[in-house]
């Protein structure tokens, strides 16, 4: 079945598909270093991968960053005709930028699709990144209706609370999202969620995490931020090709990182594993705690011809269909063999 209907034949839309529906995103935003290394047509792709893959199930963010305005504004209009829901967004940044420079390329980019936007802020990425600061985004709340929300990598506690402060106040639905995995601190300060790497390859402890800071449990968002800021530690040196080498442990081949960033070697990947032996963090195929719920392939054909209209109800039929009982499509009991369509 698998062979036939998809499935790792598939790899792109599988790996969009686990991601939907094993760490529950409430957003699929891809966006990492080998992004930037991928020419526009990938990108494009990528977009149309996602866009296509999760069929309205979350929001999908589309991220524009380029080093040239032009080809982001070109994924920006490629964004809203393919059906995204919404873009991610930053100046170009082969330069550190003024804060008038960065206002006038957002502006252009925001002004130039009808989509909702999230800016990135970024103002330490390679020693020349693009800050936003708290007036910057009052200006641009200012300015632009479709201006949503913020990813903010900026790290700083008193920065951080001078955009939520402003931009909460102007705009109280304004999305705060984390760079990375530090959402403990920030969290109660107004941010609602983080673009977390670790949520690729072990998302059942971030599902807790964020279940446990919805639920104001702190002790229990204490514990798992500390394991989280652990396990991001062993993973972020050689980032991406160590979080590729841990999905690689995981069973989940994705392909080797984008040159000139390293692959995991075998050493590397063995060094991984001995120190995840440590932390316990990553649901690994042998371990026999893991549970995920059958799914179809995204490939496969009973993907999509299960799926019944509003308002009608449908009776599971026997093999590969049965399997629709575990799923939310209004299917409930099965036939026997020979009574499918009755």
């Amino acid at each position: 079945a698998v062979l036939t209907h998809g499935g790792y034949g598939y790899a792109k839309e599988f790996h969009v598909e686990r991601l939907m529906r094993e760490a529950m995103l409430l957003m699929i935003a891809p966006i990492t270093p080998q992004l930037m290394l991928s020419h526009i047509a990938e990108r494009k792709l990528g977009a149309e991968i996602a866009v296509k893959t999760v069929a309205g199930r979350v929001p999908v963010s589309i991220f524009t960053g380029t080093l040239s305005e032009e080809d982001s504004l070109d994924i920006a209009k490629h964004a809203q005709k393919i059906g995204a829901d919404l873009i991610l967004t930053i100046s170009p940044y082969c330069r550190r930028p003024t804060q008038e420079e960065i206002f006038d390329s957002i502006v252009r980019i925001a002004t130039h699709t009808d989509l909702p936007m999230l800016t990135y802020n970024s103002p330490w990425r390679n020693g020349e990144g693009v800050e936003f600061t708290a007036d910057l985004t009052k200006r641009l709340i200012d300015r632009l209706p479709n201006y949503i929300g913020m990813k903010d990598a900026s790290f700083h506690s008193e920065k951080f609370m001078e955009i939520s402060r402003v931009a909460l106040k102007m705009r109280p639905g304004f999305a705060i999202i984390m760079g990375v995995e530090h959402l403990l601190a920030s969290y109660p300060l107004g941010a609602c969620g983080s673009f977390s790497s670790s949520g690729a390859i072990a998302p059942n402890l971030c599902n807790k995490y964020f279940n446990a800071l919805v639920a104001n449990d702190w002790p229990l968002a204490r514990e798992c931020q500390y394991r989280i800021s652990r396990l991001w530690r062993v993973f972020k040196d050689q980032y991406p090709s160590s979080l590729k080498g841990a999905m690689i442990m995981m069973g989940r081949p994705v392909g080797p990182t984008r040159s000139p960033l390293p692959t995991a070697s075998k050493e590397r990947i063995a060094f991984l594993e001995a120190k995840e032996a440590a932390l316990k963090s990553l649901p690994l195929k042998a371990n026999p705690q893991t549970d995920r719920t059958p799914f179809f392939c995204s490939g496969c054909p009973h993907n999509t011809s299960t799926k019944v209209p509003e308002g009608s109800r449908a009776l599971a039929g026997i093999g590969c269909h049965y399997m629709v009982l575990w799923m939310d499509r209004e299917t409930s009991t099965f036939t026997h063999m020979g009574a499918e369509g009755v």
